[in-house]
């Protein structure tokens, strides 16, 4: 699978404009969420998770207690891509505000 290129600072940018949940930079992005409980934290992840497989990019997730903190990088291309973008908003489907 061919990866996408690396995004510049300013299409970043522009991006997170139509994503308000999350933050970041060429590094990467970010999105905390706080579920109602560690059971829904869990099943979240389980819900992400299948999101990803689908699409053989995966997050980094830290799960504390009912809050996850998630992060996504294509580590390929050395930042940030258009495949973090559309993971972004795949989550942001599967998360509550």
């Amino acid at each position: 699978m061919t990866r996408p290129p690396r995004l510049s600072p300013d299409e970043i940018a522009a991006a997170l404009h139509g994503l308000p949940r999350w933050s970041g930079d060429g590094d990467g992005l970010r999105r905390t969420v706080a579920l109602p409980s560690f059971r829904d934290a869990v099943a979240a992840i389980v819900a992400i998770a299948d999101v990803a497989e689908e699409m053989d990019h995966h997050p980094d997730v830290d799960l504390r207690w009912r809050t996850l903190h998630l992060g996504l990088v294509t580590h390929s291309a050395g930042g940030v891509t258009d495949l973090d973008l559309e993971l972004a908003r795949r989550i942001d489907a599967l998360l509550p505000d």
